[in-house]
């Protein structure tokens, strides 16, 4: 055998031990730890085997039976498959599951549908938006005329008539309705009121909620909206990538808008991987699962209250919750960093109308999608809660940090990730 042919079969403990490492490691942090990160999740082994699958060697340029590439028979066959199965799943004439991410799935439908200097109306990320709903450092602030809606500063929830409101004053090209920080559910009938009142478009940006709307504890937004986008990484536990949903209308403006407009060649073992994702999503455990997620996070945040955490909005209807930590004076760049030492995983985040710098915040951002995909429940959200509070009381108590940290290890090791799966 050759050196390149000893190359091509050796393992990655042998090519590169120092990558293999820092894997093991990773390994490690995310069975021992508490996720509670709300734009994370484990994902099924039979998705990893897919995402990580030979299918990373093939380029298939275009789309079924159009591809610019020999041999494609089999990818064009798993590209069918993917687009049948979220078609089915959430109910839509068309779908696109070629986009690498989120915010790519997004400028698809923006650049398919608006032109440059076009306004378009979406959430203020510091109330809960996303990066690609207009924010000036985003493609969409630089390129769009952005006209922005938030929450209520009283209810800390959209005030509806206020975006119709501000819709009539910026008649927008396009509204988008969906967020990445918002615990309560969204009136998807009543944006698409909005949108046909003034003439606009209707994107709905799912990516946080796909999962409970594909499990049923959720509204789905498909039939009320001219576009959906989603990310399959989140509560949908799939792999790291998109996909558009559009009506039949729109579906020959998507898809040239993805290929050859935002893309080149899609990434096939994640189009398998989203196959998977979407077969696994349409069966009657999974909406199981997304129906104690919601049980996980209004437990979880009964508990938080119960210890004198005040939540935006009081509390919440999805898989996510805004813990306004002014209450116990500390900030979420300090919560966040001690929680971790503590071995439970979250995010700083900013609240509505948040006094503090974006880098510091006044927020956490905590999920339950990933504890729930470990098998975890009420009691152990009551528990977490519990820890929750011991850390932030005294987060300057290294004695009290090493005690959580290993209750959280214990708790983890209860509910085993990847048993099957070795270092």
């Amino acid at each position: 055998m050759n050196v390149s042919n000893e190359t091509m079969e050796a393992p990655l403990g042998e090519i590169d031990p120092e990558i293999e490492k820092l894997i093991g490691d990773e390994f490690n942090r995310q069975r021992t730890h508490i996720e509670l990160i709300a734009s994370e999740n484990f994902v099924p082994r039979a998705i990893m085997e897919a995402q990580g699958s030979i299918l990373t060697n093939k380029y298939a340029e275009g789309y079924p039976h159009k591809k610019y590439y020999g041999g494609c028979e089999f990818v064009e066959q798993i590209e069918e498959i993917a687009i049948e199965r979220a078609k089915s799943l959430f109910g839509a004439e068309h779908a696109n599951v070629q986009p690498h991410a989120g915010t790519t799935a997004n400028q698809a439908v923006y650049f398919a549908v608006m032109n440059p200097g076009d306004t378009m109306l979406a959430m203020k990320l510091d109330q809960g938006g996303h990066l690609s709903h207009g924010h000036p450092l985003n493609f969409t602030g630089k390129i769009y005329k952005v006209a922005s809606y938030g929450v209520d500063r009283d209810t800390e929830t959209i005030d509806y008539d206020e975006v119709a409101r501000i819709a009539r004053e910026s008649r927008p090209k396009v509204i988008v309705a969906g967020a990445s920080a918002y615990p309560r559910t969204i009136d998807f009938g009543r944006f698409r009121k909005i949108a046909d009142e003034t003439g606009a478009l209707l994107m709905t940006d799912m990516a946080h909620i796909a999962g409970l709307v594909a499990g049923g504890a959720h509204e789905n937004p498909t039939p009320h909206s001219h576009f959906v986008t989603s990310t399959t990484q989140k509560s949908l536990r799939g792999p790291r990538g998109a996909f558009v949903l559009c009506t039949k209308e729109y579906a020959a403006d998507i898809d040239r808008t993805v290929f050859p407009g935002v893309q080149g060649g899609p990434l096939l073992q994640a189009i398998a991987a989203k196959a998977t994702c979407f077969k696994l999503a349409g069966e009657p455990e999974f909406g199981e699962y997304a129906r104690q997620v919601v049980k996980n996070a209004a437990e979880m945040a009964r508990a938080l209250q119960g210890y004198g955490f005040r939540l935006v909005s009081g509390g919440t209807d999805n898989h996510l919750m805004l813990v306004d930590l002014r209450p116990k004076n500390i900030t979420g760049k300090v919560a966040e960093r001690v929680l971790e030492e503590a071995g439970i995983t979250s995010n700083k985040n900013a609240i509505p109308f948040d006094p503090e710098k974006p880098a510091v915040t006044s927020g956490l951002r905590l999920g339950t999608a990933a504890v729930t995909s470990r098998g975890m429940k009420e009691n152990e959200m009551r528990e977490i809660a519990r820890a929750i509070d011991e850390v932030l009381s005294k987060p300057a108590d290294e004695s009290v940090i090493r005690a959580v940290r290993v209750r959280m290890a214990d708790l983890s090791s209860s509910f085993p990730l990847y048993k099957s799966i070795k270092e």
